[in-house]
Parts: structure tokens; sequence; C-alpha cells
């Protein structure tokens, strides 16, 4: 009987402890599968922060920098540079984190003891209170200077970025030049992708504004690629000889293209405005309406009076004409005393005497001709004419070489002022018919000061290795310019410049002895006939020197428009335009149905 009552209890205890033992065995099972699938998350965990770690240093990069606001190094190949200032940023960062997590313990702690002592010491509680707070607002008032200080610097450094995008750029063109021809590795692919992704965000940007949200992030992932390339291609010695080869290629391509905007600019000076064509053709059609009488100007008596003062522009340009008569004549205080000669073609002839008709100019007189109408000038020397030939419209000779006939064209006159048609003038000019000529033909303002920009030299223009230019002229003698200049006509029919002209011309004709134009000719004509006028008459320059003082250009009688860049084209130096541009009246109707604007 015991043993059979043993029996039951045998196998009670078998069952406990199985049912104790097993999920013993169970749970460590399980746990053994958790602690492998754990481990390969922790890796993995290990893996990805490793990442964020490159990521966490090159946003260490932005952050110094904008902390600092220091200006981004230019050099294109120095990866040990940006390794050591990674590396020190986000040794920053993990110290700056540190000494915040302290300073929060600190204040933590301050504000224990503080509330411990206030259950005794009200007072303090207060006065520690008032300390606290007056601190707080001189760091806020510090924090507000040095936020407002960077805000500045921000404003100043606006092209960081952008020119940190083209120096990541050539640096990864330069790596990719040394793969092998046809290779297509991963890490080629890598910068082919890299680089097209800046050029897309960088594209026509000249500042950081102009870039999109996304150019932060393609800087990163450029900078990653780049690092790689860095222990790809270690050698300095052969990036350093590519980027030279770069350099040179990219000076040559800024000088083609220098040549091409001088070009350029060049065939839009030597162009005629849309407007101006309609212009033309508009007055010379209202022109020939007229009946003979109408066509006819008042007080052409007045036209060989040698007493009054008298003015001469030889042109193609209506506006530019206007504005030399337009702006001497309101200029002027004694304006019934001043003729204006104006000469230019036959084709323009028309549209010329209809503005004037048109526009008469106050009580000054005006008179027109065309250089068509000089028959002493066809049978004299039309030959010598034909012969000169320019590819440069500006040097035609039927009127840019027509000043140095000026006693044919004006027989009764003693004196004349000749102005080029890209004169503005705004002072009163009677004080230059006062000058004192010396005995001698030409008035002109001198430019032979090298400190000018102004300054013109006779080697410059002439070929002094020809030995009859070397024994007759000095080429360190001073020089001078067209442009408004006075000519004692009595001297020069004396002394016969006309034919000295003609012969120097000739000469030039047969061998090279100086540039295209009338300027190194009239040196020689007028070599050792020129006075010097004082600089207060003639402001020069202002067709292509954007650097001239306001007070000159205020004190000067006249401002002379010379270079390419005329007022009426739209290349015209826009600071300078306005002194032009208020001797017309934009709102003529001629002027608004051809688009004539400012």
């Amino acid at each position: 009987m015991k043993k059979h009552r043993g029996w039951p209890r045998i196998l009670i205890l078998s069952l406990l402890s199985f049912s104790v033992f097993a999920p013993i065995v169970l749970v460590s099972q399980r746990l053994k599968t958790l602690t492998s699938i754990g481990r390969k998350e922790f890796i993995e965990d290990l893996a990805s922060i490793k990442y964020r770690t490159d990521d966490l240093r090159l946003n260490a990069i932005e952050q110094e920098a904008a902390k600092e606001l220091k200006g981004p190094k230019l050099v294109v190949f120095k990866e040990k540079d940006f390794s050591s200032v990674v590396s020190h940023s986000t040794d920053e960062n993990r110290v700056s984190n540190q000494s915040g997590d302290a300073q929060d313990a600190s204040k933590l702690l301050e504000g224990n003891e503080t509330n411990d002592e206030g259950k005794d010491k009200h007072g303090n509680q207060q006065n520690v209170i008032r300390m606290n707070s007056s601190e707080k607002v001189q760091s806020n008032q510090e924090t507000g200077r040095h936020d407002q200080h960077l805000r500045s610097q921000s404003h100043r450094a606006t092209d960081e970025k952008v020119k940190q995008m083209r120096d990541q750029l050539i640096r990864a063109k330069a790596y990719l030049s040394f793969a092998p021809p046809g290779s297509n590795s991963r890490l080629v692919r890598e910068l082919r992708t890299r680089i097209k992704e800046v050029e897309r965000a960088v594209g026509e940007a000249s500042k950081d504004s102009d870039l999109s949200r996304s150019a932060s992030q393609k800087m990163r992932s450029m900078e990653v690629s780049l690092a790689k390339a860095s222990h790809v291609f270690p050698d300095c010695s052969a990036m350093a000889s590519k980027l030279r080869a770069m350099a040179y290629n990219a000076e040559e391509q800024v000088r083609a293209q220098k040549n091409q905007e001088s070009y350029l600019v060049q065939l839009v000076g030597r162009t005629t405005p849309k407007g101006l064509h309609c212009l033309s053709m508009r007055l010379t059609a209202e022109y020939f309406f007229l009946q003979p009488e109408e066509r006819q100007f008042p007080n052409q008596q007045k036209v060989n009076d040698p007493d009054l003062y008298h003015y001469a522009v030889f042109s193609d340009n209506i506006l530019a004409c206007a504005v030399v008569v337009n702006s001497t004549i309101s200029s002027a205080k004694e304006a019934e005393k001043i003729v204006f000669h104006v000469v230019t073609d036959s084709l323009n002839l028309p549209a010329f005497s209809m503005w004037f008709l048109l526009n008469p100019p106050g009580k000054a007189t005006i008179h027109i001709q065309s250089i068509e109408n000089f028959d002493w000038l066809s049978t004299k020397y039309k030959s010598t004419l034909k012969e000169q030939k320019s590819s440069d419209p500006r040097y035609t000779p039927s009127l840019n070489h027509l000043r140095f006939y000026l006693p044919d064209i004006f027989p009764a006159l003693n004196k004349i002022v000749l102005f080029d048609h890209d004169v503005a003038v705004q002072r009163d000019l009677t004080g230059i018919w006062s000058v004192d000529m010396k005995g001698k033909v030409n008035a002109a303002v001198e430019t032979c000061l090298e400190s000018e920009a102004s300054f013109r030299a006779m080697r410059m223009f002439m070929n002094f290795s020809d030995p009859f230019l070397a024994k007759r002229f000095n080429a360190n003698v001073c020089t001078w310019a067209f442009g408004m200049n006075l000519f004692d006509l009595e001297e020069w029919r004396r002394k016969n410049l006309t034919m000295l002209y003609r012969n120097y011309l000739r000469l030039g004709l047969k061998r090279p002895l100086w540039k295209a134009g009338s300027l190194p000719l009239g040196w020689i004509t007028f070599y050792n006939q020129t006075v010097a006028l004082e600089k207060r008459w003639h402001a020069l320059g202002l067709g292509y020197n954007s650097g001239l003082g306001q007070g000159d250009i205020e004190h000067a009688a006249v401002l002379h428009y010379d270079g390419v860049m005329k007022p009426w084209l739209e290349i015209g130096i826009a600071k300078y335009r306005g002194h032009w541009s208020k001797h017309l009246q934009y709102d003529h109707p001629y002027l608004q149905q051809c688009n004539v604007h400012k």
C-alpha cells in the first residue's frame, strides 16, 4: 500500500519539476535568438552612427563658418586641411555640448540650494533673483549685439556658398580627369553625378540668396565624394599640374570672351539705332511735302558776318547734331550773336533741314549745307578723298576729313569753333573767343599727361620707325584732342596748312605711317601750330571712362563723349547720359513715333 501511494507523489513531483524547468529552457533559447538579432542591429546602428557622424562633421563646417564668418579658402586640393577642420569642428561641438550639459546641471543645483536657503533667508533670495535678472539682461544685450554683428557680417559675405560650390566643381573635374579613358567605376559615376547636381544647383547664381534650399545638401554630398577621390588620387603634384592646365584654359577662354566683347562693342558703336533710321525717314518725307519757300531758314544774311560767333559741326546724326546746337545756344548769354553751321551729306540734308525747321534754335542763326554742294571740293580734292579707305564708318573721309578744309568752306570768316558731334555744351563759350592764339592756328586741350585716362602719345598712333616721321617730328611732343577747337582761319590760309595736309595724306596712302583716323594727321598738320587751352574748356572721356570725377564734369564747359559708348546708344555710360539727354525733347511726336527714348 505504501508503494502504491508513493507513485502518485513521484508523478506529481515530476510534473511540478517539468512545469518549472520547461519555461526556463524555453526562455533561455528565446534570449539566445534575441541576443543574436540585437547584436546585428547594434552593428547596423554603429554603421549608421558612423554615417551620421560624417554628416555632423560636414554640418560642423557650416556651423563654424556661420559662427566665425571667415572667408572661404580658395585652396582647391588641400584635403589635409579639410580633414583637420572637420575634426576640429567636431571636437568643438562635443565640448560645447558637454559644457552646455554641465551648465544646465549647475543651474539646477543652484536652484535647489536657493530654495533650501529660501526657507530661512527670504531676503537673500530676492538679492539673488535681482542679480540673476540683471545678469540675464546683460547677457541678452550682449547676445543681441553679437547676433546683430553676425547679421551684418552675413550681409557682407553673400557669395561664400557660390564660391565654394564652384571650387568643388573645379576639384571634381580635376579628379575626374585622372580617371583612365573609358573608365566607368563607381567613383567616376559618383563624381559625374555630383558634378551635374552642383552645376544645376549653382546655375547662374551670383550670391547665396540665388541658391535653392537643397544646395547645402548637394554641397555636403559633393564634399563626401571629393574626400573619397582624395584617397584614390593622393598625388598632389599631378593635381597641381592639372589645375595649372585648367587655369591656363580658363584664361584662354576669358581672353577669347574679352576679344568677342570688344568686337561686339565696336560693332554696336559703328551701327545706327533703328530709331534714328526711322526719324530720318519721317523727317525726309515731311521735308519733300514743303513748298520751296517753306524750306528757307531766317537770318541767312548773318551767315558770313565775321563779327559774330561762328560754330560748326559736321555730322550725319540728327539727334547728336541737335544736342550740340541746343546745348550751345541754351548755355549762351548772347544767343543772337551765334551762327551755327551744320554740314552733312546729301542723303541726310532733307532730314536735318526739316528738324531745324520744326525746332528753330531760338535767337541764333542756323545754316545747313551739304558736302556735295561744295563745287571746289569735287574739282580740287575729290581725287584725294576717294583714295582714302577705311572699314570704320567713323573714319569716312567725306565728313571726318572735312575739318582740314575749313578755310575753303568758310572763306569769309576769320575764326571758327569746330565741334565734334558727340559733345554737349554746358557753359557760355564767349570767353574762348578772346584766347590769345600767339600767332598759331589751333587752340585745343592737351592730352599729354600720363596720369590721365585721356593720355595720348604720338608714338601710340604713328610709325616712328619710318625715317620720314623720325626726322621731322618729336615722338614725345605734347598731343592735343579734337572735339572742341578754335581755329584762326586767317593764319591757316597764310601758312597754307591745307596743302600741307594733302601732301601728308598722299604720303600716308603709299606706306603705313599712322593709324586710321584724322587725329594723327591733325597732329602733324598743326605741328608747332597749336596753343593749349585750359582743362576747364573741354572734358574728355565720357564715352569710355566711367571713373571721371564729378567736379571735373560739372566745371567743364564742353563734355566730350569720345569713345565707342556714345550717349545715344544703349551701351552708353548711364551716369553720363543725363548731361546729354536733357537737351532733347523726348516727348516730340517724331521721337515718340520712332520709339526714341532716354
